[in-house]
């Protein structure tokens, strides 16, 4: 795996313009396939699915991939077997770079590195003190070779493996860079899946902290079922109930999760300030976990900051042949989907 070749967004489908994101969820699989313009000015979500990953990984692959029509695929990985972290190096080009970093990254990454796939990437080469920021990614090789076997049983061949975080931070980069409210601003990304959390912190728009917390979706439906003494089945639809007083209800049985996952956020805010002489500003919210009513608002008394939702089809056009009414609702669960297919 080539992490330099994740952030150059190089064309594997110049034939066809079509780009396919796939996103490996523990609870679901989300698929976005993406048409680019020739000039790339223009692009459009021409198809998408979502399958709850219940019926085996492999059979769901292929129910939610059979709509799709694309064999190639963009997938990424997430939580304790990938690792990203902002290191400043003393500055060389490239080539250089790639030779220090077998004798560099051993410093920075918890694993030995006979047992990952590591690369790096220069984010800024003019610092202080004749020093640039790099990016520096690595993922567990057992982990990703069972992810690509798994795909290529399925019949899938795969163009870029990827990292949640950087899908996250290219889809919100493609859609909001041309905001007011965004540019030249310290804002954190929140992605709330069903088992993990994926935060970055973006400084006018360039990646800054990256982070996985152990805490998703799934810990506050537990919480639901053991207190009401209900099925975990039963407990995940109270979640989205339209009804407010069981809503608050429901929100309120969940506060000591969304507290837990509060205190992670802030620990991680307080590193980043340390070390930085900006503050975040604003949060934004994407991932099915962020869908359910009143946590936006709950999330932001706690912290002390404002929190919105954001539109990973901001700038995407929908083809002629899908609904607005059901696509829309669902674009926050489709963020990592559409920033892997985002990279062509």
């Amino acid at each position: 795996m080539n992490i330099a070749d994740i952030l150059k967004l190089k064309d594997v489908f110049q034939a066809d313009k079509l780009s396919v994101g796939l996103n490996l969820g523990v609870s679901t699989l989300k698929m976005a396939k993406l048409k680019f313009s020739a000039d790339g000015a223009k692009v459009q979500l021409c198809a998408y699915g979502l399958e709850e990953n219940n019926i085996g990984p492999e059979d769901a692959l292929k129910k939610v991939c059979q709509s799709c029509g694309v064999k190639v695929v963009n997938i990424s990985v997430s939580g304790q077997q990938a690792i990203i972290r902002y290191v400043d190096f003393p500055k060389m080009n490239a080539a250089e770079l790639k030779q220090a970093l077998k004798f560099e990254a051993q410093k920075h990454i918890p694993f030995p590195l006979a047992d990952v796939n590591i690369d790096g990437y220069i984010l800024q080469d003019s610092l202080p003190e004749n020093k640039m920021r790099v990016l520096l990614a690595a993922v567990k090789k057992d982990f990703l070779n069972q992810r690509l076997k798994l795909l290529k049983d399925a019949g899938f061949d795969i163009a870029i493996a990827d990292i949640d975080s950087l899908a996250l931070v290219n889809a919100f980069n493609f859609n909001y860079s041309d905001d007011g409210a965004v540019a030249g601003k310290t804002i954190a990304l929140l992605n709330i899946g069903s088992v993990t959390c994926n935060l970055n912190i973006l400084e006018a728009g360039m990646p800054s902290l990256s982070r996985d917390i152990n805490i998703g979706g799934n810990n506050f439906t537990q919480k639901i079922a053991d207190t009401l003494s209900v099925s975990f089945k039963e407990a995940e639809g109270m979640k989205t109930a339209k009804d407010n007083a069981q809503a608050d209800k429901i929100l309120s049985i969940g506060e000591p999760v969304l507290a837990k996952l509060a205190q992670e956020v802030r620990t991680s805010f307080d590193y980043y300030e340390s070390r930085s002489v900006t503050s975040v500003e604003k949060i934004y919210l994407s991932g099915g976990g962020s869908l359910y009513p009143g946590l936006r608002e709950m999330l932001s008394n706690l912290l002390a900051i404002s929190v919105e939702n954001w539109d990973p089809l901001r700038k995407i056009e929908l083809a002629d042949d899908l609904e607005a009414d059901k696509v829309r609702p669902l674009a926050g669960q489709l963020a990592v989907a559409i920033g892997l297919a985002l990279r062509r």
